[in-house]
């Protein structure tokens, strides 16, 4: 081709727009890259200029204490160190290549309680970082301190709480013990098993009082009513029945329910009865009249749990989408939903007195505040099982029990697990009938009854003979606390 001697001679070769913007971009690689691919040395000056301006303006207004700048600091650094009798405050990260020879004094520490005790500036390829020495007194350095979110610095101390042992065992169903109700006077407890039994014992004896018959599937839920002389049942088989225990017969049934019905409650201070099932919805009924008030629906899975309240939010529902809704009783609406957990929420336990709940899930044991639902903490252990039970009593002793058969008991306030048992199954089971399925105090918190997979039902109580001498607390408080 003829050399450009004219423009109107130069032929003009049509180019794609990706050809001429790879054109565009070799002239310039060649115009300022000696090497293609590489980029160009660092330029040290402004780099030193840049860090000291950020130091500056992050950290100008917090003063710290005293320190000698190391011997291989760089000299603007060393003026830096010079100007003001304090240093400059900088978090920092140690370099590959300054802080090889240098033997002590550089290693790498973000804590809160490790004061500044010198500042070297480091070469970091394509980062500008200072180092926070890991030597000297456990004060809490400010430099760090500003930069942290900060946290409660004292974790409640749990009080010392005697451990829990199995007094009783009571063996009479022929299936698994699903569910399980304290009467309100506090002299006989109720259990539904997966024999389509509902059994009434004594709850000072352990005997059996009395079998009602009726559900043609598994019992799932139970609840006995403080104002009627009534207990209410639900069952895998969709149905929801009132017992009258005056007569000791079914009064009246509520019909709804699409599929099995996992969980029910009794509103406390309203005729009302909240039932919650396989089919996602939490049903509200009239308890007289047996007709449907409200279908909650909004959950995407199961409702597994659900607990009730005389105040707004009147009920709380849990479910195998992972999620917590509260719903306004009055509209049948959902007020919010709580999405802290990442696996089925099948136990929720209400604080007898205190205006919180915890829920449990396979991945943690969350602690909520009510009204609002705001997170609280989480329970300071894992039980690393599938928590299918939990209960709460006045003293602030929380129980879960697990799929495995683990038993763990908690302190409430801190969130301390103060004691792991694990259930033994009754001679002739399987261990892997080593279940929990149901859990409840007595009506005076200091008797707990456990329902298994082994078809028995036992009782714990505190053990009298303990001492904070045969059973000493072991608690440490937590370094990082999850926020989620």
């Amino acid at each position: 081709m003829p050399g450009p001697t004219m423009e109107s001679e130069v032929p003009v070769e049509p180019q794609s727009l990706k050809k001429l913007s790879f054109k565009s971009l070799k002239r310039a690689l060649d115009l300022f890259s000696p090497l293609h691919g590489h980029f160009p040395p660092p330029d040290t000056e402004s780099k030193k200029i840049r860090t000291s301006y950020k130091l500056n303006v992050e950290y100008g207004g917090i003063k710290g204490t005293a320190a000698q700048p190391s011997s291989n600091s760089k000299e603007a650094v060393q003026n830096q160190a010079q100007q003001a009798s304090a240093p400059s405050n900088a978090l920092a990260l140690p370099g590959p290549e300054n802080t090889r020879d240098e033997g002590t004094g550089n290693e790498l520490a973000l804590g809160p309680s490790i004061p500044v005790k010198g500042l070297t500036d480091v070469r970091f390829p394509g980062k500008s970082n200072a180092v926070v020495p890991s030597h000297g007194s456990s004060e809490r350095n400010l430099s760090t301190a500003a930069i942290m979110e900060r946290i409660p610095s004292k974790w409640p101390r749990p009080i010392w709480r005697a451990p829990w042992k199995n007094y009783r065992v009571i063996s009479g169903h022929l299936g698994w013990v699903r569910s399980v109700a304290v009467d309100p006077s506090n002299t006989w407890f109720c259990t539904g098993s997966a024999d389509r039994t509902i059994k009434i014992w004594d709850l000072a004896s352990g005997r059996l009082k009395l079998t009602l018959t009726g559900h043609i599937e598994q019992v799932r839920g139970l609840a006995v009513s403080s104002k009627h002389t009534y207990m209410f049942s639900a069952g895998d088989d969709k149905l929801v029945k009132c017992w009258d225990l005056e007569q000791n017969k079914v009064i009246r049934s509520y019909h709804g329910h699409l599929s099995g019905v996992y969980c029910l409650a009794l509103h406390p201070t309203i005729d009302i009865l909240f039932t919650g099932g396989r089919d996602s919805v939490c049903r509200v009924w009239d308890i007289r009249s047996k007709m449907q008030i409200h279908a909650l629906s909004g959950h995407d899975n199961t409702v597994c749990s659900v607990f009730t309240r005389p105040m707004d939010p009147q009920v709380i529902t849990g479910s195998h989408d992972s999620t917590i809704k509260f719903w306004d009783l009055r509209y049948g609406k959902t007020m919010a939903t709580l999405t802290h957990h990442k696996k089925s929420v099948r136990a929720m336990a209400q604080h007898p007195s205190e205006d919180c709940f915890a829920s449990a899930s396979a991945d943690n044991i969350k602690k909520f505040s009510l009204p609002k639902g705001e997170f609280m903490h989480n329970m300071l252990s894992q039980q690393k099982t599938i928590v299918n039970a939990m209960a709460v009593n006045d003293e602030g002793v929380m129980v879960t029990g697990g799929d495995n058969g683990s038993m763990w008991f908690w302190d409430w306030k801190s969130g301390h697990n103060f004691q792991q048992s694990q259930t033994i199954v009754q001679p002739g089971s399987l261990d892997s009938e080593a279940g929990i399925y149901a859990l409840t105090y007595d009506a005076t918190g200091s008797r707990l009854i456990s329902c298994e997979a082994d078809k028995t039902i036992k009782m714990w109580k505190e053990d009298e003979t303990a001492t904070p001498e045969t059973h000493p607390l072991h608690f440490k408080p937590p370094k990082d606390i999850r926020r989620f």
